[in-house]
């Protein structure tokens, strides 16, 4: 029988005495030390899940969520909102013809105009968007196909835009600004809202169009080569991109906080979408009296500039109207969730409290043998 020698050092991985003192054929132990952490001893906490433990958490949580849904889900059903599908696709509709007969090459523009009737008036501030299907702005090459560095005002990326804007990176030997697809594809549809009173008199809706962008894109992300002043000459020895009609710097001649890149439609554009059928904040739609409503209820007519095709990809184009709540637009989703889960919850506690009440009645009335 072969005999091992055992050195406690040696296992709490210290080397041994022999080869501790250096020298050529001295071998550094593998071993981890002798540790809490290395060893695996630290101390540790498991729960023992018993009925007493398991039966209340059931409950409570089924307690807790249900009246949250509840409230989530009331809160969501009051949020006023209306929907307008302007597509054109069916021939009675005011916009066929435009659909029909409009694309990116088309040189004029192309007016339709929308009637509806609101059943009831929409109270406080209301929110314009425009809604968009089967557009898939989640796509991993359109997602990337943007240059950061140029809509955050580099002078150098303004001149020579990253390549992952191809192939709407050039147009002509000029570099395209703003590059890529994302600002390609911009959403271009003009809408303007007008209420018809009992004369049959149109009485234009005041849209709101600053104030629909994330304040760190509008600030921090998006910004203007050489400041705000001489945008014409700021852009200068650069291309619109290929399916826009005018360049960056038209965008809203106007106010020049609102042009170029600080542009905020452009902005609330470029931030995409993770869904195929999304919808952007197009206005927004201001209270002035605390005595009359928004809008009241009535008929309203959208005039709308026809620039977006959307038929070569069966999309869908529509306009939204929506007021909104402490937990945003409407979204059933989350209320329903939180019911869905509390009652499955409530439900398991009732049935495990039924098996264990059967099973612990069992047991405590069965003999036990002396």
């Amino acid at each position: 029988m072969m005999a091992s020698s055992y050195n406690a050092k040696e296992e709490d991985g210290h080397p041994p005495s022999g080869s501790s003192h250096g020298g050529a054929g001295a071998v550094k132990s593998k071993k981890p030390d002798n540790t809490a952490f290395k060893q695996q001893r630290l101390p540790a906490w498991q729960p023992i899940l018993t009925a007493g433990t398991v039966l209340p958490a059931f409950f409570v949580i089924g307690l807790i969520f249900i009246p949250i849904g509840i409230g989530l889900y009331v809160t969501s059903n009051n949020i006023k909102e209306f929907e307008v599908d302007y597509t054109g696709v069916d021939i009675d509709r005011p916009c066929y013809s435009c659909a029909m007969n409009f694309s990116w090459n088309s040189t004029t523009p192309c007016l339709c105009s929308v009637e509806f009737t609101l059943q009831q008036p929409f109270e406080s501030n209301v929110f314009m968007y425009y809604g968009l299907s089967n557009f898939y702005q989640n796509h991993r090459r359109y997602v990337k196909s943007r240059d950061d560095s140029q809509l955050n005002g580099d002078r150098s990326s303004l001149t020579n835009p990253s390549k992952e804007c191809e192939p709407y990176r050039t147009s002509d030997g000029l570099p395209i600004a703003p590059c890529g697809a994302i600002a390609n594809s911009l959403f271009n549809d003009t809408l303007e809202l007008y209420h018809i009173d009992s004369n049959g008199t149109r009485n234009a809706i005041p849209l709101v169009k600053k104030g629909i962008a994330w304040w760190t894109d509008k600030h921090v992300k998006f910004r203007n080569p050489g400041g705000n002043n001489n945008l014409t000459a700021a852009f200068h020895g650069t291309a619109k991109p290929v399916n826009w009609r005018k360049p960056v710097y038209e965008l809203d001649p106007l106010d020049n906080d609102n042009n170029g890149f600080i542009n905020e439609d452009f902005i609330v554009w470029m931030r995409t979408a993770a869904l195929p059928t999304f919808r952007k904040l197009y206005r927004i739609i201001q209270k002035k009296s605390s005595t009359t409503p928004t809008l009241p209820s009535g008929r309203y007519v959208l005039d709308i500039t026809y620039n977006y095709p959307v038929l070569s990809f069966d999309g869908r184009k529509r306009m939204i109207l929506s007021t909104i709540s402490w937990m945003g637009g409407k979204n059933p989703f989350l209320g329903i969730a939180y019911i869905t889960v509390g009652s499955i919850c409530f439900f398991l506690g009732v049935v495990l409290l039924i098996i264990h009440h059967k099973y612990d009645t069992r047991n405590n009335s069965a003999d036990i043998p002396s």
